[in-house]
C-alpha cells in the first residue's frame, strides 16, 4: 500500500526548494510526470506554483490541486 500525505504537508515539502518528482493532472486529464523539479515560487492568492525542471530548464506554472503524487506519495485534499 502506498503512503499518502495531505496537500498542506506537500506544500511544506515543495516550499523547501529541494529537487523532487511530481505527478500532475493536466487540464485535458492526461498525467504528466515531472522528475527532478524544483519549486521556485508560490502565489497564495492565485493558488499557483512555478516549478522548474533541472534537466531542461523549462519553467511551468501549475495549481497545487493538480498535484496527485509527490516523491511517490499520494497527495490528498
Amino acid at each position: 500500500m502506498r503512503q499518502s500525505i495531505h496537500i498542506s504537508e506537500a506544500r511544506r515539502i515543495l516550499d523547501r526548494g529541494e529537487r523532487l518528482s511530481l505527478l500532475i493532472v493536466k487540464k485535458n486529464g492526461q498525467l504528466l510526470r515531472a522528475d527532478d523539479v524544483v519549486s521556485l515560487s508560490y502565489d497564495i492568492y492565485a493558488g499557483t506554483r512555478t516549478i522548474k525542471s533541472m534537466r531542461s530548464g523549462e519553467k511551468r506554472t501549475i495549481h497545487d490541486v493538480q498535484i496527485i503524487a509527490l516523491n511517490d506519495f499520494d497527495v490528498f485534499l
